[in-house]
């Protein structure tokens, strides 16, 4: 019949049902007088052997043990269950009320294992760019370099990044060569400016900036490749052609320079290539 239920019956008294600690007590003393009675049994039993006797009597130990702590689970299961439904949620809430923290020790973790960077280094990340003064288990300090990617000067603003940062997004070196490295920078022209005439300018200026320090470049360079199993790259001068848009191009210079002197030789470049460019001339 729909809706009929079968009465639920205790072996227990009701007292004794409701009531965890009496039950528990009960159970415990109902145990320990079986058990003794069992070894007296098994200890009075001169048919079997010493080795016998002594092995029943722990195996009667140990069955008896066990009984009682399913008796005491059962017992208590319905505090037990609450306990851990508890425990479960303190659980997940201070996950949850912890999770920046615990991201950020794994971002310092991540940046200690893989020597990501140190200070001094000049890092990007989540469009934050600057030099590193201090790295702790929480946070990353920049000081910040820009405005924007091409710019290789001071903003005069103290930057602290979260290391939780580190875990979920791409970061740059861009000091990972150290001492030396090869600056990359671009000069937009029209399409229709004498850009031959801007090439040679920007080569000559170039060469002149890093003739005095590029056979140190090199070797510093040469020792890295070795150290890091990776190919030398050619520390010449180079200027590459690249054509965004129908109407433009774009002058990319490649040389090496000292890793914190680069803004200054791309601008002492920029001008002495302008100086020497007879200007916007059409063809």
């Amino acid at each position: 019949m729909t809706g009929f239920r079968m009465p639920r019956y205790s072996l227990l008294p009701p007292i004794i049902s409701k009531n965890p600690e009496l039950a528990s007590i009960a159970l415990i003393l109902t145990l320990i007088g079986l058990r003794t009675l069992s070894a007296t049994f098994i200890k009075t039993r001169r048919s079997l052997t010493p080795e016998r006797r002594r092995a029943l009597l722990v195996n009667t130990r140990n069955l008896f043990l066990a009984l009682s702590i399913g008796g005491l689970f059962i017992i208590w299961r319905p505090e037990l269950k609450a306990f851990a439904l508890s425990v479960v949620g303190i659980a997940v809430a201070m996950v949850i009320a912890t999770k920046e923290l615990i991201l950020c020790l794994s971002g310092t973790i991540m940046i200690r294992l893989n020597g990501a960077f140190s200070v001094g280094d000049r890092i990007e990340v989540g469009g934050f760019r600057g030099d590193v003064i201090d790295v702790n288990l929480l946070a990353t300090t920049i000081i910040e370099i820009g405005p924007g990617q091409l710019t290789q000067q001071y903003t005069g603003r103290k930057v602290v990044l979260p290391n939780s940062l580190f875990v979920g997004n791409a970061f740059i070196n861009e000091t990972f060569t150290n001492e030396f490295v090869l600056h990359v920078f671009s000069v937009p022209v029209p399409i229709s400016a004498d850009w031959r005439e801007l090439e040679r300018c920007l080569h000559a200026a170039a060469e002149e900036a890093s003739a005095p320090y590029i056979e140190e470049a090199r070797a510093h360079l040469n020792r890295l490749a070795i150290s890091e199993a990776l190919n030398m790259p050619p520390v010449e001068v180079r200027v590459t052609l690249q054509i965004p848009e129908p109407d433009r191009l774009n002058l990319i210079v490649r040389l090496p320079t000292p890793a914190r002197s680069k803004g200054r030789i791309e601008q002492a470049i920029l001008r002495k290539s302008m100086d020497c460019f007879g200007g916007w001339r059409k063809q």
